[in-house]
Parts: C-alpha cells; sequence; structure tokens
C-alpha cells in the first residue's frame, strides 16, 4: 500500500462531462514525486504541441505531492500548470493555504482536467467522489462572494476553494488562482486556463487521514522543527514582518524596484514596509496547514477610500513593491486596496503592477496620452491611476485595460512608438521584483526559468555571499565557499545550477520555500528524514536532487518543443543599464559576462551550448530518454 498519497488522480473531461479515475504505479510516484514534476509528466505525456493555451486542447493540473498534508510544518503547496497564455510556454505555478492537503483528504493526489464545458461550471470533490456542478449563477462574481456561494450550495463551510473572479473569466494572461481568497497561485496565468474552459472553481472536502509509514517518526520530526522555527532568526523575522520585512532590507541593498526598474532605491519606502504595516494597518496573522511560521499577513481598513477587509488578507513583499516602489506610491492603505483588488479580481500583484509601470513610463515619454488613460494622470507617484488601471485590466475595458491584460510584451507591440523598450518581461512573464544588477544569479534564475521570470526557481546570492551559518546550510551539496551577489563566472554557474535543483524539489515535493533550507530552519538532511518517515522509501539527498534536476530538464524539453531556444533566456536591455538610484548607484550587468554564464550553466547542466538542449546521454541519465523524440530535430 502507497504511504502519504493514494495512488489516485482524477480524471475530468469538461467536454463531455465525464470522470475517471488513474492509478498511477509507484514508480510515477518516486520518478516524479508530485507537483511540478508529476504535472510535467502529464503534459508531456499527453498535451499537443502548437496548441492554443486558451483553447479546449489545453491541460489544466491541479497536484499535490507524495508527502503533501502531513502533520509537519510547510508541507503544503500545491502545484496548478497548463500551457501558458502569457508565455506561451510552460505555465506552473504553486500555492499554500489548507486546499493542497484537503485534496488529499479527499482522496487524490491531482486532478487533469480537459475540454471546455459549453455552461460555467465548477468541480465539488468530496470524499472520493467528483461532480461537475453549474457555476452560472456565481459566473462574474468576485472570489468573496463566490466562495461563500458555493459554500452555502454544498452546506459544507469547511470545503476549502480554488477560484476565479473576473480576472480569470475575462481571460487577463497572468490571472490567478486564489484559494482561502489571499493564497494565490499567481504567475503564469492559469486563472486564464481555467476561465477558458468556463471552470469557475474546484471545491475540496476530505475526511480520510493519510497513511504515514512512520507516524512516530513523524511526529518527534514535527516536534523538532517547531522548536527550529521558534528559535531560528530569519524565521523569527518572518513570523514577526512576514515577507514585508524584505522591503528596507532589499532597499538598503540598493536593489528595491523602483519606477519600472531604473532605480534601486525608494524614498518612501519605510512608509509601505513591513514595519509600518506592523504598526497601522495589521490585524493578525495567519497561517497555512499545520505551520509554525504563520507569515501570511491580514490588513484591515474599516473606512475611507481605501477600506480593505482581513478576508483578503495583506501585501506580501511582491505586492508591496509592485504596486508601492516599483510605481513609487508609499501609500500603504492604497498598496493594501489594490492587493485586496487584486485578490478579489484574481489577478496576479507581480504582472499587474509591472503592466502599470510600463503603461506610466509610456505616458511619461509621450507614447500614451490623457485620451489614451481616460483623463486619469498616469504619472509615477499617482494612487489613482494605480487603481483605476487594476479595474480596467480585470474587466479588460476597452482600450488601456484591454491592451494591459495581455501582458506587457504583447501591450508593447500594440502600441508601438518604441514602447517595446519599457516593457520589462521575460518569454512574455513581468519581472519579479528582486533586481539582478546586485545578485546575478537571480539574474540567471529569471532568464532561464522555463515559465518566464520567477524569483522561486532558486534561492536569491545574498544569504551566501559571506561566510557564515546560512552558508553551511549549502554544505551538504558540495557548496563551501561564499560567492558574492555581484560575481559571475564558474563559482556563481555550479552555485546556481545545485540551488535551482532544491528550489525545483520543493515545487514537486510541495515544500514551502519559508520552512525549508538552506535559508530557513529544516534542513536539507531533516528533509529526507520528513520523505522517509513519510513514505517508507530508503531515499536519499542525491535522490531528491536527482527529481529536483529532472523537472527542471523536463519544463526545458516542454519549452523546447514549443519552439523556445537560447534567444528567450534573454534579460531585458534595462538590467544592462546602470541604476540611477541607490548603494548600487551606476551598476549595470555587464552582458559579455552574463552571456558567458548562461553558456557555463547551459555545459553544466548538460546541454548543447547554442540552443540549451538537453543531450541524449543526459535525458538517460536521468530516466528521460523518453523525451527524445520531442527535441531530436533541435539538435
Amino acid at each position: 500500500m502507497p504511504y502519504g498519497y493514494n495512488g489516485r488522480v482524477l480524471r475530468v473531461d469538461l467536454t463531455s462531462g465525464t470522470v475517471g479515475v488513474d492509478q498511477p504505479e509507484e514508480l510515477v510516484y518516486r520518478t516524479y514525486l508530485g507537483g511540478g514534476g508529476l504535472a510535467s509528466y502529464y503534459l508531456l505525456k499527453e498535451l499537443k504541441p502548437g496548441i492554443d493555451p486558451l483553447s479546449a486542447d489545453n491541460i489544466l493540473i491541479f497536484a499535490s505531492s507524495v508527502i503533501s498534508g502531513a502533520p509537519i510544518a510547510g508541507m503544503v503547496r500545491y502545484t496548478v500548470a497548463a500551457k501558458s497564455p502569457l508565455t506561451g510556454g510552460y505555465g506552473e505555478t504553486e500555492a499554500g493555504g489548507f486546499w493542497g492537503p484537503e485534496l488529499k483528504f479527499a482522496g487524490f493526489d491531482a486532478v487533469v482536467v480537459t475540454g471546455k464545458a459549453t455552461r460555467p461550471c465548477y468541480l465539488w470533490i468530496n470524499d472520493g467522489a467528483c461532480e461537475i456542478r453549474s457555476a452560472e449563477r456565481i459566473w462574474g462574481l468576485e472570489t468573496g462572494p463566490a466562495q461563500e456561494a458555493i459554500r452555502e450550495e454544498l452546506g459544507q463551510q469547511r470545503a476549502r476553494v480554488a477560484l476565479i473572479g473576473p480576472g480569470g473569466e475575462n481571460l487577463v494572461r497572468y490571472a490567478c488562482v486564489v484559494n482561502e481568497l489571499k493564497h494565490a497561485n499567481g504567475r503564469t496565468g492559469m486563472g486564464a486556463v481555467m476561465g477558458s474552459k468556463n471552470l469557475k472553481a474546484v471545491a475540496v472536502r476530505g475526511t480520510k487521514k493519510l497513511d504515514i509509514h512512520d507516524p512516530q517518526r513523524l511526529q518527534a520530526l514535527a516536534k523538532e522543527l517547531a522548536g527550529l522555527i521558534g528559535r531560528h532568526g530569519p524565521n523569527k523575522v518572518l513570523r514577526k514582518l512576514g515577507t514585508s520585512n524584505l522591503v528596507m532590507a532589499i532597499n538598503n541593498q540598493g536593489i528595491l524596484p523602483t519606477r519600472n526598474f531604473r532605480g534601486g532605491s525608494f524614498a518612501g519606502a519605510a512608509r509601505i514596509s513591513g514595519e509600518r504595516m506592523a504598526e497601522t494597518i495589521l490585524k493578525g496573522e495567519e497561517g497555512c496547514y499545520a505551520c509554525a511560521v504563520r507569515c501570511k499577513r491580514a490588513v484591515e481598513i474599516p473606512s475611507g477610500p481605501y477600506a480593505t477587509s482581513p478576508s483578503y488578507g495583506g501585501p506580501e513583499y511582491e505586492t508591496l513593491s509592485s504596486l508601492g516602489s516599483l510605481l513609487c506610491i508609499d501609500d500603504l492603505e492604497a498598496v493594501a486596496k489594490g492587493n485586496e483588488l487584486c485578490n478579489r479580481y484574481t489577478l496576479d500583484t507581480i504582472s499587474t503592477g509591472a503592466a502599470i509601470a510600463f503603461a506610466m513610463e509610456c505616458a511619461e515619454q509621450g507614447i500614451l496620452t490623457k485620451a489614451d488613460t481616460e483623463g486619469v494622470e498616469f504619472t509615477f507617484g499617482n494612487p489613482e491611476a494605480m487603481l483605476k488601471a487594476i479595474e480596467w485590466i480585470a474587466f479588460r475595458r476597452p482600450g488601456l485595460g484591454d491592451i494591459l491584460a495581455d501582458g506587457v510584451r504583447i501591450a508593447a507591440s500594440r502600441i508601438g512608438r518604441g514602447a517595446e523598450r519599457f516593457a520589462l518581461h521575460i518569454k512574455g512573464q513581468e519581472l519579479p521584483m528582486h533586481d539582478p544588477r546586485g545578485k546575478t544569479g537571480q539574474g540567471l534564475s529569471f532568464a532561464v526559468s522555463p515559465t518566464g521570470a520567477d524569483h522561486v526557481r532558486a534561492p536569491h546570492d545574498t544569504p551566501f555571499q559571506a561566510p557564515g551559518p546560512l552558508l553551511g546550510r549549502i554544505a551538504p551539496l558540495g557548496l563551501l565557499e561564499p560567492v558574492p551577489g555581484r560575481e559571475m563566472g564558474a563559482r556563481k554557474a555550479r552555485n546556481f545550477t545545485y540551488l535551482h535543483f532544491v528550489w525545483s524539489l520543493y515545487e514537486s515535493l510541495g515544500v514551502c520555500n519559508f520552512v525549508a533550507g538552506p535559508v530557513w530552519a529544516l534542513t536539507l538532511p531533516k528533509l529526507v528524514e520528513v520523505v522517509q518517515a513519510v513514505t517508507g522509501w530508503e531515499t536519499s539527498l542525491w535522490e531528491l536532487m536527482k527529481v529536483g534536476e529532472r523537472t527542471v530538464n523536463m519544463a526545458r524539453v516542454f519549452n523546447l518543443r514549443e519552439g523556445f531556444g537560447r534567444r528567450d533566456d534573454a534579460l531585458p536591455e534595462r538590467l544592462f543599464e546602470p541604476l540611477e538610484s541607490g548603494a548600487l548607484e551606476g551598476k549595470g550587468i555587464d552582458r559579455e559576462e552574463f552571456d558567458d554564464l548562461l553558456t557555463l550553466y547551459y555545459e553544466a547542466m548538460g546541454w548543447d551550448p547554442a540552443e540549451g538542449v538537453p543531450t541524449r546521454g543526459k535525458l538517460a541519465e536521468l530516466n528521460l530518454y523518453w523525451l527524445n523524440e520531442f527535441i531530436r530535430d533541435r539538435r
């Protein structure tokens, strides 16, 4: 019998209205673990290359892992994956909360959705069964009222609901999926894929207990981890301030994205910081299933133009920057309101802020006029423009809203007149709120990420650029010496290669980056013990790292067969330009050094340096030789 997982994958065909169940063999689970690995497996096996991401041909996958839902902090995240409508390539995004564990308790490890419903619908998954129910009366509702209506109809107030709002319904290409109104599968436009299938929500309820191989050992590990979290300095800060603690730290480093990445320091940073939030609008600290960290913020503004409900959580670091410093907005209440609107409408806050910053710079340069912005002053620092733009984007208001809803790459091509210079994206996905001019490994991560620019594909450079305890946490990988944040070359390529295998592993295991090492409390050797205790497998750090490497290669093959190559692993021109403000004023990325770093990475991966195509030997070594047929013509 399987331990930790159910051995059952739900299949839903919305076109025919039929439901079935797969029972993959243990080899599949041990090879891919779940999450991003299992999703990649199904997409590569079943999705035809070249399909329109917003057509019925796309396949939408929700996937937990072999340890998701284990009663220990951090084993909660789940993946939503499909071909991305934003990039046209591999789409994958993770979220925490309670939905992933609940799917396991309901008797399934993953859900594979195909086809398109003729009318709006939602899925009701309850203790091993699934119904396709009408969502016609809730189509068009924001997430809060829609979630409430679903729970009332089901008579299940504890049902966990992953759903879309108007942004997803209106096919905004960076629409997200939200559960509990505040935990977002944020990037790559998976909400738009749900909308294209007329799928409003997936509601889940389960009472099944997971079968754990060694419950006593897991209980001891859970207790040990809770103690480590309580003593671990970075986790203590995270509990106190959430990710908003990064605003001042990154500002002081000179890499806080400001004015559409022209500067690295924002004069109003303290006014949108975690410290200011704690002093003013913070209502409470929240967490995910079984978590001892409780990093989520819930904010409340009782009245006024920016009245905000704690039901929708509160802004994370990425949002404080994307709707704050990036736009030169220092009004914390306005940023909190923008965050609430994005969660109500299901818009990715990173891409939303980047799209608005693009529009503001286009207006500054005279490319957009007041006629284009309906008389609204699209100037940096104007919160009214930010909030108006969120509304316009979510509902695809004719004109600028409809243009920005397609993402900055398409928007720039539609606007023309030199707008491309101000559209900061990689593979079509907007840049996250970390400036690679101060941490070149993050720049490499942005460039080679299969989903487009993404800040959680690898640990950031800064914790490992000086001797100290955090450096010791990557020693089990054989990484023993500090590498400065701005350094490029062989040492940076080696560090990044190993570390992004770890982050890829976490995406397949459903492990939260804010719990596990090398930065946070759970060390890599202890993670191996968790997997052993839950599954009963005699596994090792070597085997788990190979899963991380395997999933990186699978996503690469997905993109290669869609026509991507080295030309797509490129940074926006602005990042080679010098920063205009902050501690790194005058610094940019050296183009030749970065190009050589990319080549070193390809070679370290066992990919050809011309296009980044995995060799036959690398695929064979990773037990992925079945993918060779997709890319042999690219060599």
